[in-house]
């Protein structure tokens, strides 16, 4: 994702980036399409995958609401375990 931050990529150009088949990394970039996490674009034989990031925001927005909630619950785990040594 944080490639296709910078800029739009091809899948043939994602490909090389990662210890994966071509053929997985268009699976993968078929599941972020499915998820609404990148739009395709298909020109010719070249599909260029490009970054939705306002799906992207409303996750963080979602995620964001349980923070506080895990944050304090974490805290209280660690006081607990220091209180224990």
């Amino acid at each position: 994702m944080r490639l296709l931050a910078r800029r739009p990529y091809r899948i043939t150009e994602l490909a090389p980036k990662f210890d994966i088949s071509l053929a997985a990394v268009s699976k993968h970039v078929q599941l972020l399409e499915r998820a609404g996490l990148i739009d395709r674009e298909v020109r010719g034989r070249d599909h260029f995958c490009t970054l939705k990031p306002t799906t992207l925001s409303k996750a963080h927005a979602w995620l964001g609401g349980y923070e506080q909630y895990w944050s304090a619950r974490l805290d209280a785990l660690e006081r607990i375990l220091s209180e224990d040594e």
